[in-house]
């Protein structure tokens, strides 16, 4: 029993040991709690983290590329040149080019200069007072960054982190968000994107673009780089700051609105004894320098004369250029087109861009021909047949090279007064009545060999739905410049005689057989006329005599006649031959790439075809005809006399002249003379002084008699005049049976 006995206590001994007390188990509970809590913790957190990681992994694949080339505008002058007529290679001094026109923001003065010229306490009051960890960290100051977040999260003050590689890229990208998940992901990709500039640049060359893009800016003025800063606070070059001065720069930057010395004096010099001290405690200057600077600020003279430039640059831009001239608002024009197009921006922008600054744009005016093309089309006597008042007549002038570059643009017959005006030329558009032949029938129908030079055509209209109501008649009718033709002479006519004379019915019999919408495409995609509308100058009367819904401009009438005194090639048309960034990237530069649009054979037969426009009895532009240099022409009236038009091909131009008015309505020729004696009177002198005289024929062409019965090459006994022929599409011998 006694045994039994013990078995039992030592049972109830054995219970009262594993039974918990209640403060155990609630504490167990509590700790499987907090245990399971912090696993979820643990769990979200990284589930958080790795979420976060590939979010910044995105950015850090994408946006960490950032060129120190792609800076922001460093001059506050856009500068346009013109080729100096007077280069001489082998003299040192001789310019190659001469300023044209400056842009000049007065807002904006900017300036670059090359961290050489720097002074070294210059560069080490920015770098101690912005970043004194910048020649040792690898773009990122993450302690410094760690710093300023703490700051921010536990008081109201906003404190920097950001290293001198990181402000540049700001600069530079005009990343700039600073307020929500913007603010963050900016700061993620400016991380990403200063490590990366860290691998590919030196620390000089990121201190260089950081000193000339930074700003230094009143409330009221822009100023970017020191270069700048230097002229308008102290009018000195950057390389004659004293430290005081430069340690006064160097302070602006945390707020230079409101730091600078000119508006705020006692706040820049709290700041710029802060950048002193800086400079001192990490051993940028002794502790002589240091009490030296503090006397040189005491007397810190600042200027701030908006207008001042030390910076004494070769073509430096005078105060009063007066207006622009008529060449330099279709440069300009064409500047904003290539800009936008380059950066991918709305033309607005782009102009704005130019306005700011900071481009060098070399055109391919003539200065000498554009100044007396000016002076000639002022000259009302170049027009008028007697001298009256009340003369409202106007007028435009454009002058092209063979590949494409403009060489003068006069679009008044009156002295420019203002900037930026409409300009007729470049965006004016009239009809070019029969200018449009030589492009539109005649050269294409030659290139098909539809015709040749001595091609019999017969003086007979066609017949057309003219009305679209099922009912054809006759046409066209023919103009000369006294009066309408009402009828027709039937009469074989050579192809050059048709076009000397200017008859409207070959042509139209041509574009009979080509097409008007063939015609079309060739003068859209050939030519490269922009101003056609494809609903409805695919006809008959805009193909054949320029009845244009809208009308061309005149600089591509003028550039499309380029084909018949380069061998058929067409090159880009241009006003500027070369666009520089303030770096010296190179945004645009003009092709010598061309579109062969006609062979050189045609080329030439078609010249010889307009030569007999100036040179024949008939001819309607012989009053253009000069004695020492060969003019192949052609001249265009539109019905009623609203436009006249006159296109000449010399040697080294192409050179198109229009007359009418504002209004559309009829000139009085009697008033006014011979549109080819107005143009011999502008551009003559010009063209007799060209270097070339004459054009030369290809081998391609050869030079043969025709019948004047039949048009073929003339045999023994034919009557017979000297045609031009390609080799490829001779006539047949006539048989003599006329």
């Amino acid at each position: 029993m006694k045994g039994k006995e013990n078995a039992g206590a030592n049972a109830k001994r054995k219970k009262r040991r594993y039974r918990v007390h209640p403060i155990v188990r609630i504490c167990r509970i509590f700790g499987t709690f907090v245990l399971s809590a912090l696993m979820i913790v643990i769990i979200t957190g990284s589930i958080f983290a790795t979420a976060l990681t590939i979010y910044i992994l995105n950015f850090a694949d994408t946006t960490t590329t950032v060129s120190l080339e792609e800076r922001t505008v460093v001059s506050n002058v856009t500068r346009f040149f013109y080729e100096n007529p007077d280069y001489d290679e082998d003299d040192p001094d001789s310019e190659e080019y001469l300023l044209y026109y400056g842009m000049k923001n007065p807002q904006r003065k900017a300036a670059w200069v090359d961290l050489e010229k720097v002074p070294q306490h210059t560069q080490d009051a920015f770098v101690y007072t912005e970043d004194k960890r910048f020649y040792t960290h690898d773009g990122v100051d993450f302690a410094r960054t760690v710093v300023a977040i703490l700051t921010t999260l536990l008081t109201s003050e906003q404190q920097g982190g950001s290293t001198i590689t990181q402000q540049t890229i700001k600069n530079i990208t005009d990343d700039n968000a600073d307020q929500g998940v913007q603010a963050m992901e900016r700061k993620i990709r400016e991380i990403f994107r200063a490590i990366n500039v860290e691998k590919v640049y030196t620390k000089p060359e990121i201190l260089e673009a950081y000193l000339n893009v930074v700003e230094f800016g009143t409330s009221e003025k822009e100023i970017i780089g020191v270069q700048a800063a230097a002229n308008y606070y102290f009018k000195k070059d950057v390389s004659k700051l004293n430290l005081a001065e430069s340690a006064s720069l160097a302070a602006m930057l945390k707020a230079p609105a409101d730091l600078n010395p000119l508006e705020n004096p006692e706040a820049n010099r709290e700041r710029l004894d802060y950048s002193l001290g800086q400079m001192l405690e990490n051993g940028a200057i002794s502790d002589d320098e240091y009490e030296k600077a503090q006397k040189q600020a005491d007397k810190l003279k600042v200027y701030g004369d908006p207008d001042f430039t030390t910076v004494k640059e070769e073509n430096e831009i005078p105060d009063d250029q007066g207006p622009t001239s008529w060449f330099l608002d279709a440069a300009i024009n064409q500047a904003v087109d290539i800009i936008s197009e380059e950066k991918g921006i709305e033309n607005e922008e782009a102009e704005e861009r130019l306005r700011q600054g900071g481009y060098d744009i070399y055109t391919t005016v003539d200065i000498d021909m554009q100044e007396k093309l000016e002076k000639e089309m002022r000259d009302n006597s170049n027009f008028q047949s007697w001298s009256f008042d009340g003369d409202k007549l106007m007028s435009g002038f454009v002058c092209v090279d063979y590949t494409g570059e403009v060489k003068a643009n006069v679009s008044s017959r009156s002295k420019k007064k203002e900037s930026r005006v409409f300009n007729l030329v470049s965006q004016g558009m009239r009809s070019p009545g029969s200018c449009i032949k030589p492009i539109a029938s005649y050269a294409p129908a030659l290139e098909q060999d539809l015709i040749t030079y001595s091609t019999l055509i017969n003086d007979t209209p066609i017949k057309i739905d003219a009305d679209n109501d099922g009912t054809e008649e006759e046409w066209p009718v023919n103009y000369s410049e006294y009066g309408e033709l009402g009828n027709w002479s039937y009469k074989n006519l050579t192809a050059w005689q048709m076009l000397m004379r200017s008859l409207n019915t070959a042509p139209a019999q041509l574009i009979q057989q080509m097409t008007p919408e063939y015609s079309y495409d060739f003068l859209v995609e050939k030519l490269d006329i922009t101003t056609l509308d494809e609903n409805f100058d695919a006809d008959y009367s805009a193909m054949t005599v320029g009845g244009l819904t809208d009308g061309l401009h005149l600089q591509e009438l003028a550039a499309a006649y380029t084909i018949f005194g380069n061998g058929g090639k067409k090159y880009e048309t241009t006003y500027i031959s070369r666009i520089e960034e303030a770096d010296g990237n190179v945004i645009y530069e003009h092709s010598d790439g061309y579109k062969q649009v006609i062979s050189d054979s045609t080329a030439y037969v078609m010249n010889k075809m307009m030569q007999q426009v100036v040179v024949g009895s008939e001819g309607t532009g012989r009053e253009a005809k000069l004695n020492n240099t060969v003019i192949a022409a052609k001249s265009g009236t539109t019905s009623n006399w609203v436009d006249l038009n006159f296109v000449a091909c010399s040697p080294d131009y192409v050179s198109a002249v229009w007359v009418g008015f504002d209004e559309w309505k009829k000139i009085p020729t009697g008033n006014y003379q011979n549109i080819a004696a107005i143009w011999k009177n502008i551009f003559g002198e010009i063209a007799e002084n060209e270097e070339h005289h004459d054009f030369e024929m290809p081998e391609s062409v050869t030079q043969l008699r025709y019948c004047t019965k039949t048009g073929n090459i003339a045999n023994t006994g034919c009557p017979s005049e000297v045609g031009y022929y390609k080799v490829t599409n001779i006539p047949q011998t006539c048989s003599g049976w006329h």
